[in-house]
């Protein structure tokens, strides 16, 4: 799989925000620029995440997934290293505003034999009703998907997923994404290793509380002729009414971008997102992020290579059942002059009014971080995150995750380099359509003391009542998760 510009690195027991290049502003028309309005967030003070220290006696812990059921409720999801070295998952939940402690996720160390285990994703559709997934290592050192769900407040025992190892017969499979349409209606996706060594996309539903069999995407098998495809993202807009995107590698070897859509539980056939094979002249693209604002209205980005080689940032639309033409993403090519955007996040509040993040290369070589907005279906000019400049004097920024709690009042969140060329946290608020300045994440310097964060994901449960979460590099050289809140 090809994560170029934005990446968590995990390896060796070290986590990292990177910014790869792959090679060497303007004002956003309907997108305000940055003022008092918009500016007055009340971010509060970052914070460990509770009990993960005691969890995390190995001293590398994240959290990679937040999901706010409603202000002030929500949920954390990652993993911390224990005290043999063994990656574990674990969940955390905010009630009332207060975050608990988090806790290894019910059933997962027994599934956990092989000591590798993490969430990536977590969704919650109200307060206490809520999924997660993910991948955790079997005793023969393959990863395998699971999925866990809460209900009433309460997590169940994490599940190896249905059917996913009459799939994974060649290796290793996770689940990259989660989304949830109602309570008891979720539906999750990512990718496996089948009998002939290729990697392949699968999705799986749950229906009234219950999770069925893992299927191959349909269509997926004669898009992935060259053997390599796999879901990154999950997006349901009512129960049994979802979206998911992700890449495929045709038989030239070239990877496309591709989208499939549920409709009345039944997944329909995988196909390439359109227009994007005319963009793609450079033969690399994939889908890293899609949203529905509501059922069959949805939208998607990612990024595709042009002729040049270079990458560019794309979004595309689903109305009524139907995806449109991708294009590339408005204003972002005068941005990117050094030849390497991508989206990174989509948010839709609603049909038609959605938001969506990334990074982008400017004509000096720094990377950038940026957003755009859509309303009433109509894409605005990208802009580079407000005040993001003055923070990213070291050069490298991108926009890692983006949510709304309604249209117009959303957030962003991500990382930057300061001048001692260390990774700072950051978040960015807007309200009523406009964007306040980015600012580093309150509390998260006095944290980070060892020079490396950022923020992996935000969530708003209502207009201004958001959490995010990431990870720190603390005094003894260790990783540890923190959450943020914001109301």
């Amino acid at each position: 799989m090809r994560r170029r510009l934005v990446i968590m690195v995990v390896a060796s027991g070290t986590a990292a925000w990177c910014a790869l290049l792959a090679g060497p502003g303007e004002a956003g028309a309907g997108v305000a620029p940055a003022g008092s309005a918009a500016a007055a967030v009340s971010w509060h003070t970052a914070i460990e995440v509770p009990g993960s220290a005691a969890l995390n006696a190995g001293g590398d812990a994240e959290v990679r997934s937040v999901s706010c059921g409603a202000a002030g409720s929500c949920v954390a999801g990652g993993r911390y290293e224990d005290g043999s070295g063994h990656d574990q998952a674990f969940v955390a939940s905010e009630k009332r505003g207060r975050w608990g402690k988090a806790v290894e996720v019910p059933g997962s160390g027994a599934l956990n034999v092989g000591g590798s285990a993490t969430v990536n994703s977590v969704s919650c559709v109200s307060p206490g009703s809520c999924a997660a997934g993910g991948f955790y290592e079997d005793g023969s050192g393959y990863g395998r998907p699971f999925v866990v769900s809460e209900k009433n407040g309460r997590w169940g025992k994490a599940i190896k997923v249905p059917g996913s190892g009459a799939l994974s017969v060649g290796g290793s499979a996770d689940v990259n994404s989660v989304s949830c349409g109602s309570t008891g209606s979720c539906a999750a996706g990512g990718g496996y290793t089948d009998g002939a060594g290729h990697e392949q996309a699968f999705v799986v539903s749950e229906k009234n509380g219950r999770w069925g069999k893992a299927i191959k995407v349909p269509g997926s098998g004669a898009l992935n002729a060259g053997g390599a495809a796999s879901i990154s993202s999950v997006s349901c807009g009512a129960a049994g009414s979802c979206a998911a995107g992700g890449f495929y590698e045709e038989g030239s070897g070239h990877s496309q971008a591709f989208v499939a859509s549920e409709k009345n539980g039944r997944w329909g056939k995988a196909i390439k997102v359109p227009g994007s094979g005319k963009l793609n002249s450079g033969g690399e693209a994939d889908v890293y992020s899609v949203s529905c604002g509501a059922a069959r209205s949805c939208a998607a980005g990612g990024y595709y290579e042009s002729s040049a080689g270079h990458e560019q940032a794309f979004v595309v639309n689903e109305k009524n059942g139907r995806w449109s033409k991708a294009i590339k993403v408005p204003g972002s090519g005068a941005l990117n002059a050094g030849g390497n955007a991508q989206v990174r996040s989509v948010w839709c509040a609603s049909a038609g009014s959605c938001v969506a993040g990334g990074g982008y290369a400017d004509g000096s070589g720094p990377v950038q971080a940026f957003v755009v907005s859509e309303n009433k279906g109509r894409w605005g000019k990208a802009i580079k995150v407000p005040g993001s400049g003055a923070l990213n004097t070291g050069g490298y920024a991108a926009v890692a995750s983006v949510s709304c709690g309604s249209a117009g009042n959303c957030a962003a969140g991500g990382f930057y380099e300061d001048g001692s060329s260390h990774e700072q946290a950051f978040v960015v608020s807007e309200k009523n359509g406009r964007w306040g300045k980015a600012i580093e994440v309150p509390g998260s310097g006095a944290l980070n003391v060892g020079g490396s964060a950022g923020v992996e994901s935000v969530s708003c449960g209502s207009a201004g009542s958001c959490a995010a979460g990431g990870s720190y590099y603390d005094t003894s050289s260790h990783f540890q998760a923190f959450v943020v809140r914001r109301a």
